[in-house]
């Protein structure tokens, strides 16, 4: 087994690191890293469903997909990240798998004094309370299970990033479960660092394994995949299954009610509908944001070519690029 401590906290980067260990890498391995502020999407998600929109834009948070599934996690500096990357034969179902790979990180917290176990599929928990969740992804031969072991997190952050709207969205994809977590700091007998804390694991897991330094060839490989895919909207968000978004606000020029499905990422039908005043047709306005990608970039750029002001009188484009988050 080989060993990568990565020292990069940008969440692209490190999401394009893990695909990119995955694809290239024979050895088992085990990684730590960590991310500045982030929202992690699993794979299946309407990664506008699992947000606050506007507290993640206010604060400036990435919101980044990644390859495997189950639900959206909040990433800090407070958060330790673990990843295990390993041939699978026949017959590892999914829970043996988590089992396998969850049994050394218990074992490296109980070395700590801390009581925690792993709890339903995928939680690790202590007294009940989650500080871990895990998810697996498969390929060929080959299964890599990562997971998030908040250590001292902004349990703040967290809930007001992850805060669901579900009377915005009507949607199959897969919804995160929130439940009621806890911090590994807050259950220790001696206090400790988190970079103390990685160490520890380093130490507990991989004391045997081959430290693992990135060649220039891996950084520039990994560079590429951050910008073409790990960046970009089309994965993060044009990504997500399909769905139908509503929203109803009260400006001071009128209530507008949105209607809009979304296919792809791409606007595929839009109505709206209220009691606001107009010189043009609203559904001229409509027809001319299909096939707008459901991004803010995108929708503003197409909304500023348009008159708006005669579509919605008393409407300022701010307002209007809103009223579609």
């Amino acid at each position: 087994m080989i060993c990568i401590i990565d020292k990069s906290t940008d969440p692209y980067r490190n999401l394009a690191a893990e695909e990119y260990i995955f694809e290239r890498f024979d050895e088992p391995v085990f990684r730590l890293w960590q991310n500045s502020p982030s929202v992690i999407i699993g794979q299946n998600q309407n990664a506008l469903a699992e947000i606050d929109y506007a507290y993640v834009k206010e604060n400036k948070i990435p919101v980044v997909r990644r390859l495997s599934g189950g639900g959206a996690v909040f990433h800090d500096l407070g958060n330790v990240n673990f990843t295990f990357i390993a041939k699978v034969t026949d017959g590892n179902d999914t829970a043996d798998l988590f089992r396998q790979f969850t049994r050394p990180i218990l074992e490296a917290l109980e070395e700590l004094g801390v009581n925690a176990r792993l709890e339903g599929r995928n939680d690790l928990t202590i007294n009940g309370l989650k500080f871990s969740g895990n998810a697996i992804y498969k390929q060929r031969d080959k299964v890599m299970m990562h997971g998030t072991l908040l250590f001292n997190s902004s349990i703040s952050d967290l809930s007001s990033a992850l805060r669901y709207r579900p009377e915005k969205f009507s949607d199959k994809a897969v919804k995160s479960t929130r439940s009621r977590v806890t911090n590994i700091s807050d259950h220790l007998h001696m206090p400790m660092t988190v970079r103390e804390f990685i160490k520890h694991l380093e130490a507990c897991v991989a004391s045997h394994a081959d430290t693992y330094e990135y060649s220039a060839g891996d950084l520039r490989q990994i560079d590429i995949l951050t910008k073409t895919k790990y960046r970009t909207d089309e994965w993060n968000f044009g990504h997500s299954p399909k769905y139908t978004f509503t929203k109803v606000v009260k400006y001071p020029c009128g209530l507008f009610e949105i209607f809009m499905e979304v296919r792809g990422g791409v606007i595929h039908s839009l109505e709206i509908k209220g009691d606001y005043f107009f010189t043009l047709p609203t559904s001229e306005f409509c027809s001319r944001m299909i096939g707008c990608r459901h991004t803010e970039k995108e929708i503003a750029g197409r909304i500023s070519e348009l008159p708006t002001g005669e579509y919605f009188n008393g409407l300022n484009n701010q307002d209007l690029l809103n009223l579609f988050f």
